[in-house]
C-alpha cells in the first residue's frame, strides 16, 4: 500500500489514474446489442425455400446484371410471374425478365444506401388491358447464418 508524506495510506488509483478521492463517473458497459432473451421461433431463408414461400430467381437476376442472389415471395411469384391459364402471348420468362428489368431500373435511380425500394411494371394476368402494379424490394442479409446482402422482392401487404 502507498502512503504520503505524512506516512498514511493513500487509497489506490483507479484506472483512469485519477485518485479514487476525486473519482470520474463511469458509464455501465454497454448490453450486448439486440439480447432480449433467448430465441423463440426462428424462420430462415433456408426454411421459406424449402417450404415454397420464397422462390430463388439468382441464375435469372444475374443475366439480368445482378450481382448479389435474388428471392421472390411465392405471392410475387405465382401473381406476376406464373402466367394464368387461358392468357395469350405470354411466357413465365417474360414476366419474370420484366420484373428483373424494373427493378434492376429502379435501383439505378434510386438514393445511395437505400435498403428499401417500391417499383412499378405493368403485368397482364388476362386477355384485356394490362394493369400497372407495385412491388416492393427489401436489401438485407441472405440468412440468419449469413450475412452476405441479397434482394427479396414481395408485395407490399408482404412486409
Amino acid at each position: 500500500m502507498k502512503t504520503n508524506q505524512n506516512n498514511q495510506p493513500t487509497p489506490p488509483e483507479n484506472p483512469q489514474g485519477n485518485s479514487s478521492n476525486n473519482p470520474q463517473p463511469q458509464s455501465p458497459p454497454p448490453p450486448a446489442a439486440m439480447d432480449f432473451g433467448p430465441v423463440i421461433y426462428s424462420y430462415t431463408r433456408k426454411q421459406a425455400l424449402a417450404d415454397g414461400v420464397q422462390v430463388d430467381v439468382s441464375t435469372v437476376a444475374k443475366e439480368a446484371g445482378f450481382r448479389i442472389p435474388v428471392f421472390m415471395t411465392d405471392t410475387v411469384f405465382n401473381a406476376y410471374v406464373k402466367v394464368p391459364e387461358g392468357v395469350a402471348a405470354q411466357d413465365e420468362s417474360g414476366r419474370l425478365w420484366d420484373i428483373l428489368y424494373m427493378l434492376h431500373c429502379a435501383i439505378k435511380k434510386s438514393r445511395p444506401g437505400q435498403d428499401r425500394l417500391s417499383f412499378q411494371l405493368y403485368v397482364r394476368n388476362d386477355n384485356r388491358k394490362p394493369k400497372l402494379v407495385t412491388l416492393l424490394s427489401a436489401c438485407g442479409a441472405l440468412d440468419i447464418d449469413d450475412p452476405a446482402p441479397s434482394i427479396t422482392i414481395m408485395v407490399p401487404s408482404d412486409d
